[in-house]
């Protein structure tokens, strides 16, 4: 049993880097764009079509999906459990560094002056100067983590995301993922399409239709809005479809990967889901060995393999804000 949650553990956190770090030869690209530049499909990482965009990053390297996952998981490292201000802590010094690929949601609240000491408060305000409008990915894209922690899934899933998306599409989204990871690698039933509905009219009931649409459409590429980049339940529903209607880890990867669209976060979303489900022994070691800080990547999942799995985990600090 303890085999195969590790096993499904390293997948999840793998299927996220390798979905984003493949997904960035296609993003922003629409079916028309990816014809002519993937001509038979993007496979592999040395395809990647090196323009003004992409050249930015190293092939194998992952975008701000990943690095912002991993801001998670080092605090979870480093307090041994959860701490949504020293999360919030990390966001701010990732985001004072060289954050290539920042979302606009994520930048407006991040450079607020105290974000670090009130980060619910400005993303709030943020979300209010948007007119209760912003929903966009940036907290779903960063989620799969939050579904390997050994308990309070839904309130960490909640919060994490409020860290800077505050509105309840976002939220709704963040919660559905991270649950479904957690029932896939920790061996439990995973909800059904009803419980999956049900847990989305906790938070908004424009979720249910997006949930539907994965569940009825018969191609990927009817879920991936081009009109709507960057919108929290297209990639939920992308994610979703995945889940429900590929058969492989490859074979979910690559029809998400040449959908185009946003497809560095609806791949690293879908694939982290597809990595818990299918785990890290179904993926491909040319996925694995392609990635370009797969040293890094492997350190952290053993230090949150000793964390979450060995139960040296707490989170009765979690509300606190450092000292």
């Amino acid at each position: 049993m303890e085999h195969k949650t590790i096993d499904r553990f390293r997948g999840c956190l793998y299927g996220q880097a390798i979905g984003d770090a493949l997904g960035l030869g296609t993003e922003f690209m629409t079916d028309e764009d990816i014809a002519w530049k993937y001509p038979h499909g993007l496979q592999h990482y040395k395809q990647i079509y090196q323009d003004r965009h992409r050249k930015r990053w190293e092939i194998g390297d992952w975008t701000d999906d990943t690095d912002m996952m991993l801001c998670i998981a080092d605090e979870v490292i480093e307090d041994k459990g959860v701490n949504f201000y020293n999360i919030a802590r990390h966001f701010k010094d990732w985001a004072n560094g060289t954050p290539m690929g920042i979302g606009e949601n994520t930048y407006k609240v991040l450079m607020i002056g105290d974000y670090v000491e009130h980060p619910f408060d400005v993303s709030h305000k943020v979300w209010e100067m948007s007119k209760y409008q912003s929903a966009a990915n940036g907290g779903l894209m960063r989620t799969s983590v939050v579904g390997l922690f050994p308990k309070e899934v839904r309130t960490c899933a909640e919060n994490i995301c409020r860290l800077t998306h505050y509105d309840p599409r976002c939220v709704g989204s963040c919660v559905i993922v991270s649950e479904l990871i957690h029932a896939l690698v920790y061996g439990m039933q995973p909800p059904t399409l009803f419980q999956i509905k049900s847990l989305a009219q906790l938070y908004d009931a424009e979720i249910c239709e997006y949930v539907d649409k994965a569940w009825c459409e018969s191609d990927v590429k009817n879920l991936v809005d081009y009109d709507h980049m960057g919108y929290t339940l297209v990639t939920l529903s992308v994610a979703l479809w995945t889940y429900w209607h590929t058969t492989s880890f490859v074979d979910g990867l690559l029809v998400v990967v040449n959908a185009g669209g946003d497809a560095d976060t609806n791949a690293a979303v879908a694939c982290a889901v597809l990595g818990a489900k299918y785990g890290y022994s179904s993926i491909p070691n040319e996925y694995i060995e392609g990635l370009l800080y797969k040293e890094s990547l492997d350190k952290t999942i053993d230090s949150l393999l000793n964390i979450c799995i060995k139960k040296q985990y707490g989170t009765s600090n979690k509300h606190k804000r450092p000292a």
